[in-house]
C-alpha cells in the first residue's frame, strides 16, 4: 500500500520556508548559533540566488526572441512597445508623487536627535562612500549615455554581467526583429531552435523553483542573525521604516488592484493569488531580475497571459519599471532633508520626481541598486549624500519590500497590455511547468 502525500502549492511551501527561517534565526541568536548559521545555512540561500541569476540572461534572451517573433505584425509590435513604455513611465511617476505626498504629510525625519545622526554617519561611512563614488560617475555622464550604454560592443561580455540586462534586451530586440523581417522559410530552423530552447529554460526554472522553500529558509535565517545586534537601529528608524513599508503595501494592495480592476480583464483575486509565489521570491531575493523566471511562469500559466506579450513586457519591466524603488527614493530623499532641517521647495520636489523617474530606468534589478540611484536624487536637490548613512541600517528589509512592489507593478502592467490586445485567457499547453 502506497502512502499518499498531499501535494502542497508552491506558495505555501515558500511561506512555510519563510516561517521556519525566521524561527531558526531567532533561535540561533539566542543559542549562539549565529556563526553556524552563517557557515552552514546561509550558503544554501546564496546558491538559490545564484541559480536564479544563472538562468536570468538566457531566459530574457530566449523569451524576448520567442515572444517578439510570435508577433509577426510589425505594427502590433510597435503598438505593444509604445503601450509598455507609456504605462511603465506613468506608473513610476504616480509612485513617486504618492511617496512625496505621504512623506510631506507625516514628516518622519523631524524625530531624529543630533547624537543619533552622527552615530549612523560613522557606522555606515564606508557604505555611503562606495555608493557616492558610483553615483558621481553616473551623474557626470552625458544625458545620452543611457542610450549609449544600451548598445553592447560585445554581447558575450554583456551576457556575463546581470547588471547589463538592458544590453541583452537591446540585442534580443535586434535579433528578433531581424528574424521577423527575413523570409519565414529562411528562419524556420532558428524559430524551431528557440521553441526548443524555451522549453529547456522553462524546465530549468521548474527545477530551480523546487529548491525555493529551502533557499528562502536559508536567506531569512541569515538575515535574522545578521541584524540581531542592530535592534536599537530599527527602533530609532521605526517611524521612517514603518511609513515606507506602509506606503509600499498601499501600492501593492491598493494602487495595483485599482490598475488591474479598471484596465485589465484579469480578476483581481486571481491576480494576487497566483502572484503570491512571485512576491515571496522577490521578498527573499531582493532582486527583480532573479525573480523574473517565476514571474514569467505565473503570468503565462496561471494568469493565462499570452507568451508573446509576457515575454516582451516583463523583461523590459525588470529594467525600466522600478515603482517600489522610485517610491523609496522619493520618501528617503525628503526624509533625509527633514533630518538635516532642510525645507524643500516645490521646484526641488518636482526635480525629485523627474530625477527619480530617470534614475529608476537605469537602476539595475539587483539587491541594493536603488541605493546608488538615491545618491543621484539627493545630489539633484542639494541634500547631503552623507544622510544616506541614516537609513542604511534598515536598507535590507526595505529593499525586500520594494522588490515586491516592483514585480507586482511589472505584472499589473503586463496584464493591462495583454488585456488591451485581447491576449488574456490564453491556454498555456506547455507541459514543462509543474502545476504547483
Amino acid at each position: 500500500m502506497k502512502l499518499k502525500i498531499k501535494k502542497y502549492p508552491l506558495w505555501l511551501k515558500i511561506i512555510f520556508g519563510m516561517v521556519l527561517g525566521i524561527i531558526w534565526g531567532l533561535v540561533a541568536v539566542r543559542t549562539g548559533l549565529t556563526e553556524f548559521t552563517a557557515d552552514w545555512v546561509k550558503p544554501w540561500g546564496t546558491i538559490f540566488i545564484k541559480l536564479l541569476k544563472l538562468v536570468a540572461v538566457p531566459l530574457i534572451f530566449v523569451s524576448l526572441v520567442k515572444g517578439i517573433t510570435s508577433i509577426t505584425d510589425i505594427t502590433k509590435l510597435s503598438r505593444i512597445g509604445a503601450k509598455t513604455l507609456g504605462l511603465y513611465i506613468a506608473s513610476t511617476v504616480i509612485s513617486i508623487v504618492f511617496g512625496l505626498l505621504i512623506v510631506n504629510t507625516v514628516k518622519p525625519g523631524n524625530a531624529f536627535s543630533q547624537e543619533k545622526r552622527q552615530e549612523f554617519q560613522l557606522q555606515f561611512e564606508n557604505n555611503v562612500k562606495e555608493s557616492e563614488d558610483i553615483a558621481i560617475t553616473v551623474k557626470d555622464r552625458s544625458p545620452l549615455d543611457f542610450f549609449v550604454d544600451m548598445v553592447p560592443d560585445n554581447i558575450i561580455k554583456a551576457s556575463g554581467d546581470n547588471s547589463n540586462m538592458l544590453q541583452v534586451i537591446f540585442f534580443s530586440l535586434l535579433f528578433a526583429i531581424a528574424i521577423i523581417v527575413l523570409e519565414a522559410k529562411k528562419v524556420k530552423v532558428v524559430k524551431d531552435l528557440f521553441d526548443g530552447l524555451n522549453d529547456i529554460i522553462l524546465k530549468i526554472v521548474d527545477i530551480i523553483m523546487r529548491f525555493a522553500p529551502f533557499g528562502v529558509f536559508a536567506l531569512l535565517s541569515a538575515l535574522i542573525t545578521e541584524f540581531s545586534g542592530d535592534a536599537q537601529l530599527f527602533v530609532a528608524l521605526g517611524k521612517y521604516a514603518a511609513l515606507t513599508i506602509a506606503g509600499l503595501l498601499a501600492m501593492i494592495f491598493g494602487l495595483y488592484p485599482l490598475y488591474v480592476r479598471l484596465f485589465s480583464k484579469v480578476p483581481v483575486k486571481s491576480f494576487y493569488r497566483n502572484l503570491l509565489p512571485v512576491q515571496m521570491v522577490a521578498f527573499s531575493t531582493s532582486s527583480s531580475a532573479a525573480t523574473l523566471p517565476v514571474t514569467l511562469k505565473q503570468c503565462t500559466q496561471k494568469l493565462k497571459i499570452s507568451r508573446s506579450v509576457a515575454n516582451f513586457v516583463l523583461p523590459v519591466g525588470v529594467t525600466i519599471n522600478m515603482d517600489g524603488s522610485s517610491f523609496y527614493q522619493a520618501v528617503s530623499a525628503v526624509f533625509i532633508a527633514q533630518v538635516f532641517g532642510l525645507d524643500l521647495t516645490l521646484s526641488q520636489q518636482v526635480t525629485i520626481v523627474l530625477t527619480a523617474t530617470l534614475a529608476s530606468i537605469g537602476a539595475p534589478g539587483v539587491p541594493g541598486g536603488a541605493v546608488i540611484m538615491l545618491v543621484i536624487v539627493l545630489s539633484s536637490v542639494g541634500i547631503p549624500a552623507e544622510g544616506l548613512a541614516l537609513i542604511m541600517g534598515v536598507e535590507r528589509p526595505l529593499d525586500m519590500m520594494r522588490t515586491i512592489a516592483n514585480v507586482t507593478g511589472d505584472s499589473a502592467v503586463t496584464s493591462i497590455v495583454a488585456s488591451s490586445e485581447n491576449e488574456v485567457g490564453v491556454e498555456d499547453i506547455d507541459e514543462n511547468y509543474d502545476d504547483d
